[in-house]
C-alpha cells in the first residue's frame, strides 16, 4: 500500500531536515556569540545538541538515499521517522506538563502540530514497508 510517492518521501525529507539542519547551525552560532552565559549554557548542552544534529544528518541521509534508490534508505528513514515521533511526542508531553493552568491553547496547538508530524512519518513507514518500495530500493 503506497501512500506518498517515493519521489515525495525523498524531497520532504532531504528538505526538511536540510532546513533543521541550516536553522540549527544558525542558532548555535547566533548562541555563540551572544556573549559568555548563552555560551557556558550551550557548552552544557553539547552532547544533547551533537545528538539532535545527528538525528537530523540521518533523516538527511535517508531522505537523499530515498532520491538515489539506496537500499540502506529504508532502514535509516524508517528509524528516523520513528525517532522523530517518539520525540515529538515526549516534548509535548514535557511542554504540556510544566504549562500553567489553563492550558487548553497549548494542547490545541500540540495536537495541530503532532497530528499531522505522526501522519506524514506514519505514512512514510507504511510506504517504506509496501512491496513498490521494496523493489524501488532494492528491500
Amino acid at each position: 500500500m503506497d501512500l506518498l510517492p517515493l519521489p515525495v518521501i525523498g524531497w520532504l525529507f532531504t528538505l526538511c531536515s536540510g532546513t533543521a539542519l541550516l536553522l540549527g547551525a544558525w542558532l548555535v552560532i547566533g548562541v555563540h556569540f551572544s556573549g559568555e552565559g548563552p555560551r557556558r549554557e550551550l557548552a552544557r548542552r553539547v552532547i544533547d545538541d551533537a545528538v539532535l544534529f545527528g538525528i537530523w544528518i540521518l533523516g538527511l541521509a535517508g531522505g537523499i538515499g530515498v532520491l538515489l534508490h539506496k537500499p540502506w534508505s529504508r532502514i535509516a528513514l524508517e528509524f528516523f521517522c520513528w525517532v522523530l515521533m517518539v520525540l515529538a511526542l515526549l516534548a509535548a508531553y514535557s511542554r504540556y506538563r510544566v504549562a500553567p493552568e489553563p492550558r487548553t491553547r497549548l494542547l490545541v496547538s500540540l495536537v495541530l502540530f503532532l497530528v499531522p508530524l505522526l501522519a506524514a512519518c506514519g505514512a512514510t513507514i507504511l510506504t517504506l514497508r509496501s512491496e513498490t518500495a521494496l523493489r524501488a530500493l532494492g528491500g
